[in-house]
C-alpha cells in the first residue's frame, strides 16, 4: 500500500485505537472488506475522490448503520473518509484493521502471547502437513469447507481469537493460507510494538537462553523482539535468525557453505 492510501489506513487506525473494541469487531470489518470484493460499484462510490467526502461517509452510513456496530461504522467512516490510490485499497485497509482488531481485542483478554504462540504453531502444522496445506489453498474447494476443517483442526486446542483468525486466513481474499497467517503473526507481535525474529537451532534454547537472545536483538534493533524458535537438524550447530528481511547466519552449515566457495576460488 502507497502514498495516501498508507495515510488513509493510519487515519483509521488511531479512530480504532480510540473505540472500544468488543469480540465481534473484527468479523464486521472483514465483512465490509468481503462487501466490497463483490461490489465494485460500491468500492467505487466510496473511493471516488471527485465525490465530496460527506456524500461518500453518508452513503457508508445510510448501506450500513444498523447493520454493524457503532464501532465498526465509526472505522468504516474514517477509512471512507479517506483517499485512496487504488479502490481495492480500502478492502484491504478494512481487511488489515480486522486483523488489528482481533489482535486488540486477545490483548484486552491478556491472551495475546497464546494467540501469538498459536497461530505460529499451526503455521509450523500445516507448512509440515503439504495435504493439509493443498486442502486449504484449494480455490476448488468451497471455502466454508476448508473453514470446517480449520475449525476441526482446532476445536477446543485453541483460543477463539486464533480460531477466528484461522478461518480468516483460509479466505484469504487473495492471498494464500501461509501468507495470510504471517501477516497475522505480525500484527500480534506489532501490537507489542515488537519484531518477530524466526530463530533456527539444532536443538530448543532453554528459556535462559531465549531470555538472553531476546534481549541482545532487542539491543540491536531498538524495540522488543518476539522470537518464534524452529528446531531444525540441517543447522548443524550455532543459531540462524531471520528479522523481516535480514539474516543473522551464525551455523556451523553456513561457515563451511563460506569456507567452500573461498576454496573454489
Amino acid at each position: 500500500m502507497r502514498g495516501t492510501s498508507r495515510e488513509s489506513l493510519a487515519k483509521a487506525e488511531q479512530v480504532l485505537a480510540g473505540v472500544t473494541v468488543t469480540e465481534g469487531l473484527g468479523a464486521e470489518l472483514f465483512s465490509v472488506a468481503k462487501l466490497l470484493d463483490g461490489n465494485g460499484s460500491l468500492r467505487r462510490a466510496l473511493t471516488d475522490p471527485a465525490r465530496p467526502v460527506a456524500t461518500r461517509t453518508g452513503l457508508a452510513g445510510q448501506l450500513l448503520g444498523g447493520k454493524i456496530s457503532a464501532q465498526a461504522l465509526e472505522i468504516l467512516t474514517a477509512a471512507v473518509a479517506g483517499r485512496w490510490v487504488s479502490g481495492r485499497d480500502l478492502g484491504d485497509s478494512l481487511d488489515e484493521l480486522s486483523v488489528q482488531a482481533d489482535v486488540a481485542y486477545a490483548d484486552g483478554q491478556r491472551k495475546l502471547d497464546d494467540i501469538e504462540d498459536e497461530l505460529f504453531r499451526l503455521d509450523r502444522i500445516v507448512t509440515a502437513e503439504r495435504a493439509l496445506s493443498d486442502k486449504l489453498s484449494d480455490r476448488n474447494i468451497p471455502v466454508a469447507t476448508r473453514q470446517e476443517l480449520i475449525h476441526g483442526l482446532l476445536q477446543g486446542k485453541a483460543n477463539a481469537v486464533t480460531v477466528r483468525l484461522a478461518e480468516r486466513a483460509v479466505d484469504g481474499r487473495g492471498r494464500n493460507f501461509a501468507g495470510s497467517m504471517r501477516s497475522y503473526q505480525v500484527a500480534a507481535a506489532s501490537r507489542r510494538s515488537a519484531s518477530i525474529a524466526t530463530v533456527r537451532v539444532a536443538a530448543d534454547l532453554s528459556e535462559a537462553d531465549r531470555t538472553r537472545l531476546a534481549t541482545a536483538l532487542g539491543r540491536q534493533y531498538g524495540r522488543d523482539i518476539q522470537l518464534n524458535v524452529i528446531v531444525d537438524p540441517k543447522v548443524v550447530g550455532g543459531v540462524r535468525v531471520d528479522i523481516g528481511d535480514e539474516v543473522i547466519d551464525g551455523t556451523i552449515a553456513a561457515r563451511l557453505d563460506e569456507a567452500q566457495r573461498r576454496i573454489a576460488g
